[in-house]
């Protein structure tokens, strides 16, 4: 069944609690969204209200995807530039799919539907988006169009003896 998207809806308690639910599964499920697991809904709240605020500030759009009983399945984030000479273009940031819903095209959804809200947003030509290199989300994302246009070595540190590479990428909506 496919998820039912929605950009920029209002922001509930109902919503929050999916949101840091949704955030906090893919956590645990070894997301790379972060965090490292476990954690807890209540571990990931405080991060989620700094997204939330910004959102209600209008320095980011939020897109929500929904199963088919209503329930908070996946989301992404497009923040805004405020700087005069970067605003044709925005990050998208904590993509996620609920570790349930995976395997199903409902990512790849996502990116299509993040791809629609970001044209929708006047003079958006590009979409710039990071990854943690090491668990195959590089192919993922050059299988939605994007392009690998950067890389720092080892620039996340998962654990004292973890280190991946910081995968940069963009997607020209011209």
């Amino acid at each position: 069944m496919p998820l039912s998207f929605e950009t920029d809806p209002a922001i509930t308690r109902e919503l929050s609690d999916g949101l840091s639910s949704l955030w906090a599964d893919v956590t645990n499920a070894d997301g790379a969204v972060g965090f490292l697991p476990p954690v807890t809904p209540e571990d990931i709240r405080p991060d989620l209200l700094n997204h939330l605020a910004a959102v209600d500030s209008g320095r980011t759009r939020m897109l929500i995807g929904r199963d088919e009983t209503g329930a908070v399945a996946a989301s992404a984030f497009l923040a805004l530039n405020a700087h005069r000479l970067k605003r044709h273009w925005c990050s998208v940031y904590t993509v996620m799919v609920h570790p349930g819903a995976q395997g199903k095209g409902h990512g790849r959804d996502l990116m299509s539907a993040v791809e629609k809200a970001a044209r929708d947003i006047d003079g958006i030509t590009a979409l710039r988006l990071s990854c943690r290199g090491g668990l195959g989300l590089e192919r993922f994302y050059v299988s939605c169009g994007y392009h690998e246009v950067g890389r720092l070595p080892q620039a996340i540190m998962v654990s004292e003896d973890d280190f991946r590479d910081d995968v940069t990428f963009w997607l020209s909506l011209t």
